[in-house]
């Protein structure tokens, strides 16, 4: 959108993990307006005969990135990490709408909350009830796989968790947590968090 905005042609070489997203906005926009026909333009393979990059991706994939196009305009985005702050009054809704961001993208980086601050003496038990409704997502194999080993590896390590039986909750000041697992880390105030 950016780049048709400012009147650019767009030339786009999908991610291999999302074929589907961008060419389906493509053909709206293109439905929308004919113009845009000659703008977009989809690539397989090698990108050649173009100005200026924007590309995303984790932080190997922006070093690669950085050397592939060094000596063109670029925006690399590498990894990001989406957290919520919790402060032990969130209605039920609010904790239901947190399990969505926690697990529809689940894998995907900054797509999905992996980790949660939240203040002394919360009460889990809340948060268990509230994304109850998610536990259908141990049935997806990929997931129930993940949740498996990295609760085994976690229990081996002697980490102290919370578990419900499809997600693990494990205290740690990292950000990006593995697929199955959400870290927490406890605060003593808001202000603490906005240093962070």
């Amino acid at each position: 959108m950016s780049v048709l905005l400012s009147g650019h042609n767009a030339l786009i070489k999908t991610s291999s993990n999302d074929q589907h997203l961008l060419k389906f906005l493509a053909n709206y926009l293109i439905s929308i307006d004919a113009r845009f026909e000659n703008k977009i333009t989809f690539v397989e393979g090698k990108l050649e005969n173009f100005d200026a990059v924007i590309a995303t991706g984790s932080n190997n994939t922006a070093r690669y990135f950085d050397y592939y196009f060094k000596d063109k305009p670029n925006i690399i985005r590498k990894n990001r990490n989406s957290v919520a702050v919790l402060t032990g009054e969130e209605t039920k809704e609010e904790l239901v709408a947190l399990g969505e961001d926690i697990f529809r993208y689940f894998g995907l980086g900054c797509r999905n909350v992996s980790k949660i601050f939240i203040p002394k003496n919360y009460n889990f038990d809340t948060f268990f009830n509230a994304i109850f409704e998610y536990q259908d997502i141990v049935q997806y194999e990929k997931y129930a796989n993940n949740y498996d080993y990295n609760k085994a590896v976690y229990l081996m390590s002697n980490y102290k968790l919370f578990d419900n039986g499809f997600l693990t909750l494990k205290e740690d000041e990292s950000y990006s947590s593995p697929i199955s697992s959400v870290f927490y880390e406890y605060y003593d105030s808001i202000e603490d968090i906005d240093k962070n």
